[in-house]
């Protein structure tokens, strides 16, 4: 069992910057896909970036070239940070593990 635990949203302004957080615990991540899907109020969840264990990465046309996704397996943790925000960047975000687990995520706003 893994238990995925979301920080660092915020409020920021457009054009700004966030990094978000996603601690593991329960079991090693080191071997899992890992992604961070988005949920915008009366939208569907949608996959915005993934990182595969040997660290290649895949990430939503919408936000490529603005979010980075990273890993770093001896802190069991894995990271979006995303600049140049939009307001339509606004959502709550998520992350998952090995298409299992959930965290309860984290929100997102971008707002003048």
């Amino acid at each position: 069992q893994v238990q995925l635990v979301e920080s660092g949203g915020g409020l920021v302004q457009p054009g700004g910057s966030l990094r978000l957080s996603c601690a593991a615990s329960g079991s090693s991540i080191s071997t899992y896909r890992m992604a961070w899907y988005r949920q915008a109020p009366g939208k569907q969840r949608e996959l915005v970036a993934s990182i595969s264990w040997y660290s290649g990465t895949q990430y939503a046309n919408s936000v490529k070239g603005r979010f980075t996704m990273s890993r770093d397996n001896a802190k069991n943790t894995v990271y979006l940070q995303m600049n140049s925000l939009k307001p339509e960047d606004t959502a709550v975000y998520y992350c998952h593990a090995d298409s299992m687990y959930w965290g309860q995520g984290t929100q997102v706003t971008v707002s003048s």
